[in-house]
């Protein structure tokens, strides 16, 4: 029987844990054994009784639950302390953040670890499953209208009171991905007039199916600009300067607005300058989903909240699904059960295929070395 060990993360603000009571029963059930370490998941309020009700066993330390292990699932990249204690071979499975921290995957592959990269698990049907950065960004959107809202010092919906009518809140949700859609459709349930706009020409009809307005310059290079995958292509200077100049006067007029655009391995792709941010109405609100990649927003800073000479506010949260690391911690754990059958054979036994589809596309380490064709130098 294959042993699964969930321990504490240890990233700084980290709240979320790779391992539910709910997820351990079905990891049993699968035929793992599963060893969680005290206090993994206390963070996101799943105590250490409920995992041992589910048949886990509570390990004192990190080290003690690695040593005997198999697997590691993880959210983050592990740390020195448990990378050391890997047995040569072990699997690890966790969001490595594998573009910007090359540290960790070279640790990964001297200790013999064959790591997965969960970000890089293929965006195809058999996978949705497995699908971290849908199942977490989708958290993240919903999040992001929350903090927006909680910043933002007036009501989100329309109010008629005896005093007065309360105008809706006008929020601008930039990039329309999965965490975009997830902001449109919880800002539009909050009751504010919600557009949106993405280079990728699909999410048009997504954006007006949730009931926003839809803004973008739609030319040739508009009908083109969404890769084979699902991803938005780097768009050019030309195109960018166009859309540039079509929101500028559009995001002047908004409250709150949310950007969540992203580019797999390079950095985010500037979507609001610091004159766009300066045209803004005091009290108005950006939330930058994309902080922690350059961030989308001229001036943003991850981690920070900042306060422009204009009064507006820019959020950079870093983790938005760890504000909210119940929820994010049953998706993503949901996520690493579906991809530990991976593991298997058809007669049940621990014996990975790394030639899968799916295990091959995501293998970031095997053999003692980092052998992931877009890490290669």
């Amino acid at each position: 029987m294959a042993v699964i060990a969930v321990t504490k993360e240890r990233r700084a603000g980290e709240t979320r844990v790779a391992a539910t009571p709910e997820t351990v029963k079905k990891l049993s059930a699968a035929g793992f054994s599963v060893i969680v370490e005290a206090g993994a998941g206390e963070a996101a309020s799943y105590p250490d009784a409920d995992y041992a009700a589910a048949g886990a066993t509570i390990a004192k330390t990190a080290r003690d639950a690695v040593g005997k292990a198999d697997i590691l699932f993880k959210v983050r990249g592990p740390e020195a302390e448990e990378i050391k204690a890997l047995k040569s071979g072990a699997l690890v499975a966790a969001t490595l953040n594998p573009y910007q921290d090359r540290a960790t995957l070279d640790a990964l592959a001297k200790q013999g670890a064959t790591a997965f990269a969960m970000e890089f698990v293929p965006r195809i049907t058999r996978a949705q499953v497995m699908d971290v950065l849908s199942s977490q960004a989708n958290l993240a959107g919903y999040r992001a209208v929350i903090e927006g809202a909680e910043a933002y010092g007036r009501a989100m919906p329309m109010m008629m009171t005896a005093a007065g009518t309360v105008a809706p809140a006008k929020v601008f949700v930039m990039g329309v991905g999965v965490a975009g859609l997830q902001a449109i459709a919880t800002a539009r349930r909050l009751g504010a007039v919600v557009t949106a706009t993405d280079v990728r020409p699909a999410t048009k009809e997504q954006v007006e199916s949730l009931g926003a307005k839809f803004i973008a310059v739609e030319d040739e290079e508009f009908a083109n600009a969404q890769t084979a995958g699902g991803y938005a292509k780097e768009m050019s200077k030309e195109y960018q300067a166009k859309q540039a100049a079509l929101t500028s006067s559009h995001i002047a007029k908004q409250d709150i607005v949310i950007t969540t655009a992203l580019i797999p391995g390079r950095p985010a792709p500037r979507l609001i300058t610091a004159e766009q941010v300066a045209s803004m109405k005091p009290g108005s609100i950006i939330v930058d989903l994309a902080v922690e990649q350059g961030g989308n927003t001229e001036g943003a800073k991850a981690g920070e909240t900042v306060v422009t000479t204009n009064g507006v506010k820019i959020l950079g949260f870093t983790n938005l699904p760890g504000r909210i690391a119940a929820d994010s911690s049953a998706l993503y754990a949901r996520n690493l059960v579906a991809f530990s059958e991976l593991f298997k054979n058809k007669e049940g036994a621990f014996a990975p295929d790394l030639e899968d589809e799916i295990l091959k596309a995501s293998l970031v380490t095997h053999g003692g070395a980092v052998v992931h064709p877009s890490l290669q130098a």
